[in-house]
């Protein structure tokens, strides 16, 4: 129920996942005569939907601290449905702060992991078209061991996610300099450059800015304050050069006529940068799947995000994770670092 276009989005997202996979099914969370006429005019969700009806709503400027305290929500349901085993993951349209604040009550964190992340996927011009970077807003701080972790982290999903067998690892930094950056991240960078082997990928040390969308590297370790503010510049950017290629190419007869000729390689470019093919950050740390999307997402947005939390759940990714972290947490300690 959450989210800034509603219900009727979320149900024109999942029947454009059901139309696309015939092995997903969901479990919608909220008004349920509302969503029972939504999914009725829906021929792909026929036989394929269980409605909960739930009565409580979290909006989008509610307090955290208020959200994961009240049990008659929607998104509470969704998420205890992970909880209880009744659904593989969960995807929420909704407040991300609440999200992450319920989620961490009612799913409870890894063992061994002090701050759970948010995983993004970021257009870049790696052969697999996307690089990870987390955290982009989970928690504004992160010490040196809480950036191992989301390397680690970062790493098994992008093995998971982007099939990449030894991902490369960077840490976001001002410089690529050893000297400098905080006093924090010079311990991270010796930290994770250690735990290349046990994490099963490659450090390439610290990255700058322009390697988000670069080659060089696949997963971007970084705090949530400087990730979230790189992933809200980035949309925002990505938005302008869209907007100022359509008024360039709308200008004079002789642009639009340019328009209609390059119109193939246009489209091709839209779908590159279109945010909407990325939309959902996954929860990373947390004994279940969830996924975050943008609470400003149309049908297709929800589709992807839909489609990534299915690939993520098919793949045991939570299970394996969970076993990468453990066996870090293990390691550290024995090496008398933690």
């Amino acid at each position: 129920m959450g989210g800034d276009r509603g219900p009727a989005t979320i149900v024109a997202g999942i029947a454009r996942s059901a139309a696309k996979n015939p092995a997903v099914k969901f479990i919608l969370h909220g008004n349920g005569p509302l969503l029972e006429k939504l999914v009725a005019r829906r021929r792909s969700l026929r036989g394929r939907v269980i409605i909960r009806s739930v009565p409580g709503i979290v909006t989008m400027d509610e307090k955290p601290s208020q959200a994961m305290r009240r049990a008659d929500t929607s998104m509470r349901s969704a998420i205890d449905a992970v909880k209880d085993g009744e659904a593989q993951a969960c995807v929420s349209c909704g407040n991300t702060g609440a999200l992450m604040a319920t989620s961490m009550i009612r799913l409870r964190k890894l063992e061994g992991v002090n701050r759970p992340a948010i995983a993004c996927l970021w257009p870049s011009r790696n052969a697999q078209g996307f690089n990870v970077m987390l955290d982009v807003g989970a928690d504004i701080r992160a010490d040196a061991q809480d950036l191992l972790q989301y390397a680690m982290m970062g790493a098994s999903y992008a093995r998971n996610g982007l099939g990449l067998e030894v991902p490369r690892v960077g840490l976001l930094n001002v410089g690529t300099e050893e000297h400098k950056g905080r006093a924090e991240l010079k311990a991270a960078n010796d930290l994770i450059a250690n735990g290349e082997t046990l994490g099963k990928y490659t450090y390439v040390g610290f990255v700058e800015g322009g390697h988000i969308p670069g080659n060089v590297v696949d997963v971007i370790v970084t705090d949530g304050f400087t990730g979230n503010v790189a992933l809200k510049t980035g949309e925002g950017t990505a938005k302008l050069v869209g907007d100022l290629l359509k008024e360039a190419f709308k200008a004079t007869p002789l642009s639009r006529v340019a328009a209609l000729l390059a119109l193939t390689s246009l489209k091709r470019l839209q779908k590159r940068i279109d945010p909407r093919r990325v939309n959902g950050g996954v929860f990373l740390g947390l004994r279940g799947t969830v996924v975050k999307s943008h609470g400003s997402a149309d049908a297709t947005g929800v589709s992807a995000a839909v489609k990534l939390a299915y690939e993520l759940a098919a793949s045991g990714f939570s299970e394996r994770l969970a076993a990468r972290v453990a066996s870090a947490v293990a390691s550290t300690q024995n090496d008398g670092t933690s």
